[in-house]
């Protein structure tokens, strides 16, 4: 209801039952979708979220209730027919919803080149011009000549976006559409979305990014063990609340004793991210868990890169246990104790026809192997453990690593990592996709196993780095502009260095300089 007006139902669910073989996914689920509304769907990782997407799209079938879309029975037969009657949905893997290979202007006029009655020759002038009309409604600025593989992740997801509103759905569901882009990029998403809701699109958006929540959704429904465990609607929404139900106990906000660390195991001295950008220095220590965050573009994944030799630095100096580390690639970085989980799971780390056991050891079967053969059991008894530590929900290690939802995929991605002992461990997006309790798991695991070994965290989300992060380091256009003591942080300040805004200097930084351009240090408390 908006505006105390009772808004038209979209899409209604009634009793919804799935199940595959003995696990119950779907338990009795009813909801309403209504027209010009954002509703918020939250839920941990196997609560039933992207089995109620798939069966609203038409890639699975419900085993009872009934559904309707537009006050008419609804039972996709597949994919194709959900969108033809109006369901569009844009997968939280990107590339489900775009062709790498083909041009942006061709991946954004697929589907009209596909319709009955398209004819057998395309005139190209006509299609680029379709595709610069969907992209300027998009607010997207690029040449729709060029290869979408040849684009970043950011723009990828635009473009995906994008093909979704050219279909011109009834209603339109966004899974973790944000996940992949910056600030800006994020905010023209959410004016489209403001331009839908206006015009009586129905949406159903599931993310578990509070900004986004905040900004977009007009109620928030939790989902915990396969059905529906509370809605939250009115003028005022109760996130909090929202959170409990989708985790079943309190909330509890996450209290680290930050630790100083041990002896420097790497150091940067006046690395240069890119020819033009300042030069940053740092040291990580033994024990210590750094977050590196800032807004996509500022340059924590291309450290990161820099760090695993999948790129070279524009300048300065790297030391690994303070000798002198340039590693010509990831093989030469990983023989030196430097682990990477990259972000990007599904094109950068996830083999979907292997099973759990074989994705989590593939980069370690020499350490599990006796003049060249391998030995299976010794595999999956680390397999185990491992899943058994961080908390990956399945049957067993034999499982498909497609069978598992995304934060599960992720704990298996980082799992891959923390198999063997590192000096330096890189997580590139750890927390990508993945839901509060999953995070926490994560986060947990890989506090608990710091010893030895240095951390560096790479996210985006300042709530993320807060909650598994000793020390944070804010980097905005690839120079420091902060670092953080993780102990009663002034957040506005965190928040100001993390978008670029001005802020007024804190007392005792008055006449202060930290060396890094406009960076400085801060510890409240």
């Amino acid at each position: 209801m908006l505006g105390g007006k009772v808004a038209k139902i979209t899409c209604k669910i009634n009793g919804l039952e799935k199940s595959f073989g003995r696990n119950h996914v779907l338990r009795g689920i009813d909801l309403e979708l209504h027209a010009g509304e954002v509703t918020a769907l939250m839920g941990a990782n196997g609560a039933g979220k992207s089995t109620l997407v798939k069966v609203l799209c038409g890639y699975h079938h419900a085993d009872a209730g009934e559904l309707e879309l537009a006050g008419q029975p609804f039972a996709p037969i597949d994919a194709a027919d959900a969108i033809s009657k109006g369901v569009v949905t844009v997968h939280q893997s990107i590339d489900d919803g775009v062709i790498p290979d083909l041009d942006v202007a061709t991946n954004l006029t697929l589907d009209r080149l596909t319709e009955p009655g398209a004819g057998l020759f395309v005139n190209d002038r006509k299609l680029r011009q379709r595709a610069e009309e969907v992209a300027a409604s998009m607010g997207l600025d690029m040449d729709v000549r060029a290869r979408v593989a040849d684009l970043d992740v950011a723009d990828r997801q635009m473009i995906a976006i994008a093909r979704a509103m050219a279909r011109s759905p009834q209603l339109l569901i966004l899974d973790e559409p944000t996940s992949s882009l910056s600030a800006s990029e994020a905010e023209r998403l959410f004016s489209l979305i403001d331009r839908l809701r206006a015009d009586g699109v129905a949406i159903l958006y599931i993310s578990h990014r509070m900004s986004d929540l905040r900004r977009v959704a007009d109620r928030i429904v939790s989902m915990r063990d396969g059905a529906i465990s509370g809605i939250f609607e009115g003028e005022e929404l109760d996130y909090v609340g929202a959170v409990n139900a989708m985790l079943g106990h309190q909330m509890t906000e996450v209290d680290i004793e930050p630790v100083t660390g041990g002896e420097t195991i790497l150091e940067a001295r006046n690395v240069k991210l890119f020819q033009d950008s300042a030069p940053i220095s740092f040291s990580a220590r033994e024990g210590e868990v750094i977050a590196f965050t800032g807004l996509l573009g500022s340059g924590t994944t291309e450290l990161a890169e820099i760090v695993f030799g999948l790129s070279e630095a524009a300048g300065g100096e790297l030391f690994l246990d303070g000798k002198p580390y340039h590693p010509g690639n990831a093989s030469q970085a990983v023989g030196m104790g430097v682990f990477m989980s990259p972000k990007d799971r599904g094109s950068n780390a996830v083999i979907g026809d292997f099973d759990i056991a074989n994705n989590m050891t593939l980069p370690f079967l020499k350490a599990f192997s006796t003049f060249s053969f391998l030995s299976e059991r010794a595999q999956r008894r680390a397999a185990n453990e491992m899943i058994g530590k961080i908390g990956v929900k399945c049957e067993s290690d034999r499982d498909g690593i497609g069978t598992l939802s995304g934060g599960n995929q992720q704990k298996v991605m980082i799992s891959r990592w923390l198999l063997q002992a590192s000096r330096v461990l890189l997580l590139d997006e750890p927390f990508q996709g993945v839901d509060i309790g999953a995070r926490r798991d994560i986060g947990r695991y890989i506090r608990e196993t710091s010893a030895g070994r240095t951390t560096l965290v790479f996210v985006a989300e300042i709530d993320e780095a807060l909650e598994i992060a000793d020390r944070i380091i804010v980097l905005n256009e690839a120079a420091i502009a902060g670092e953080y003591r993780n102990k009663n942080i002034d957040l506005n300040g965190l928040v100001a260095d993390v978008s670029g805004r001005v802020r007024e200097p804190l007392p005792e930084e008055a006449g202060a300089s930290s060396g890094q351009g406009a960076g400085r240090q801060a510890e409240a408390g």
